[in-house]
């Protein structure tokens, strides 16, 4: 096992990478509860609620909520708040969150509203959560104009990465975890890059050892931009390297046929070609890039032209007095944040994006 400590200004706590650690959550949180809940998806349930449960010596209630995104929103925050009541949480209770990110973003949301705070752990059971979502103290819901316009900063006790959980996970969702994975890399870390680079095959066939180290070195890069701007007044913003068109996908094709890390893939893509337009990245670094996008996830197709694109930028929670912030690449391992890219060079690399999308499909036609 390894442990990482995060230490922001308003919490420290640990982040525990490795196997068979689902066993190891009461022990590791001190087991002092007054009331224990596992709020879940059934279909994690089934898989690893058990041995989750298990790990605590008393009485655990489970609270179940759909996998999706179109159930992180406020209808469902406020029936487990008043599922809590009922069974009778108070400021003592933990809150486990097993599952995604999705699941995992609600249920901190969740901790940070009911009685104005109360601790959670997170257990996050997919790839994508465990490099990125379930670490930083993010949590949120969405609003029909937009992703995670609603949330609040409230830091988990702690994290378990148990990489047994992965073993179950759909391939298609390995691969698209592997995105924020290649983010990380792409915007502080050039040895992790080259790393996922030579070792492709084999992190996408499941390799435990690599995807270990994937998990290992993409939670140290989460930590250091932690660490040094928590709220995302300055450095956290590169950690949005590829959402911001990414999220304009989802919501052009109302959250549905990709998958989250699908969408980055693309967005990641749509700031590479911004990048190149305006000169700021080689296009040799460029075309590395976008060959490990393409290596990790076979990125599906989605219906949307690059106008619809541009107008859902307009509701992106990046935006700041009217100006929206854009992350782009300068290098392998490093990034600017940009203030100035105007709609005319937003559409045109929405549009380049597309175009490669395009060509992709038809090779594979």
């Amino acid at each position: 096992m390894t442990e990482l400590l995060i230490k922001a200004d308003s919490a420290t706590y640990p982040v525990r990478i490795g196997t068979g650690l689902l066993a190891s959550i009461a022990q590791q949180t001190g087991g002092n509860a007054s009331r224990v809940f596992v709020v879940t998806s059934p279909e994690i349930d089934r898989l690893w609620g058990d041995a989750a449960r298990a790990s605590f010596n008393q009485p655990v209630v489970t609270l179940h909520v759909p996998a999706g995104e179109q159930h992180k929103r406020f209808a469902t925050l406020e029936r487990l708040c008043e599922e809590l009541a009922e069974h009778g949480a108070d400021r003592d209770t933990l809150l486990i969150a097993l599952g995604g990110g999705v699941l995992g973003d609600l249920v901190g949301f969740l901790a940070a509203v009911y009685m104005r705070g109360i601790r959670f752990v997170q257990v996050p059971t997919t790839l994508l959560a465990q490099v990125d979502s379930s670490v930083g103290g993010k949590t949120g819901l969405n609003l029909r104009a937009g992703k995670n316009l609603a949330g609040s900063f409230h830091h988990p006790i702690a994290v378990f990465a148990d990489i047994d959980t992965l073993a179950t996970l759909p391939a298609r969702e390995l691969r698209s975890g592997l995105q924020e994975s290649v983010k990380a890399g792409v915007i502080r870390d050039a040895e992790l890059f080259a790393y996922m680079e030579a070792n492709a095959d084999e992190i996408i066939a499941g390799d435990p050892a690599m995807l270990a180290h994937v998990i290992e070195a993409s939670v140290r890069i989460k930590a250091q931009v932690v660490e040094a701007d928590e709220r995302e007044s300055g450095l956290r913003m590169i950690l949005n390297f590829g959402h911001t068109i990414g999220h304009a996908i989802e919501a052009a094709t109302h959250y549905n046929g990709l998958l989250h890390g699908e969408a980055i893939g693309w967005g990641m893509i749509a700031a590479v070609q911004l990048a190149v337009a305006r000169g700021a990245l080689a296009q040799e670094d460029a075309s590395r890039i976008m060959r490990l996008i393409h290596a990790c996830t076979d990125l599906p197709a989605f219906n949307a032209t690059a106008q619809q694109l541009v107008v859902l930028t307009d509701s992106d929670k990046k935006k700041r007095s009217g100006t929206l912030s854009f992350v782009l690449p300068t290098g392998i391992g490093t990034v600017q944040v940009v203030r100035d890219v105007t709609e005319t060079e937003l559409l045109a690399a929405a549009e380049a994006m597309l175009q490669t999308m395009r060509q992709r499909t038809a090779v594979t036609a």
